[in-house]
């Protein structure tokens, strides 16, 4: 935080996720927003800032002197699943309306048959607000003092696939 601040870069620091069965990710090894604030605090006053807009996923502070600002990415300790306004086509055509889904949704079919853009927005909106994505959150019940996360779904896409 120190080396960003004096070159004059924001930076974001990011909750370690359980970003799919390759990472190895057990809670204990979480280090927690608060945690991340605390330190850079102890040295580096900061003020909390409010969001630049809604469903904004980094929460942020700025330097007290003024130099620049931090955020973090609280994904794990404070999930964000009900503000979330973000979603993932991949290069083969499938949107995913989560980061830990396990299935997406196919645009291939639609776009390859001709579809108009009214009826690929109505397609896209249908798919939105029938979303009850809420991956975040469930883990972080289930992950509640300390213990591991349970399989909650083995099949669930590795982050890389989706652009995480």
């Amino acid at each position: 935080a120190r080396y960003f601040r004096e070159h004059g870069h924001i930076m974001r620091f990011i909750e370690y996720m359980d970003v799919g069965h390759t990472n190895g990710w057990r809670m204990d090894d979480v280090v927690p927003q608060s945690e991340v604030i605390a330190r850079i605090d102890a040295e580096m006053p900061l003020v909390a800032l409010t969001p630049n807009y809604p469903g904004e996923v980094a929460d942020r502070w700025a330097y007290r002197d003024g130099s620049g600002e931090v955020g973090v990415i609280a994904s794990v300790t404070q999930p964000f699943c009900a503000d979330c306004s973000r979603a993932r086509l991949t290069a083969d055509g499938q949107l995913y309306t989560c980061l830990f889904a396990s299935t997406g949704h196919d645009l291939r079919t639609a776009l390859r048959a001709g579809a108009s853009d009214g009826a690929l927005t109505d397609q896209v909106a249908a798919i939105w607000l029938g979303r009850d994505d809420r991956y975040s959150e469930l883990r972080t019940r289930a992950t509640t003092g300390g213990r591991d996360l349970p399989v909650v779904d083995p099949g669930r896409v590795e982050m890389s696939r989706i652009g995480g």
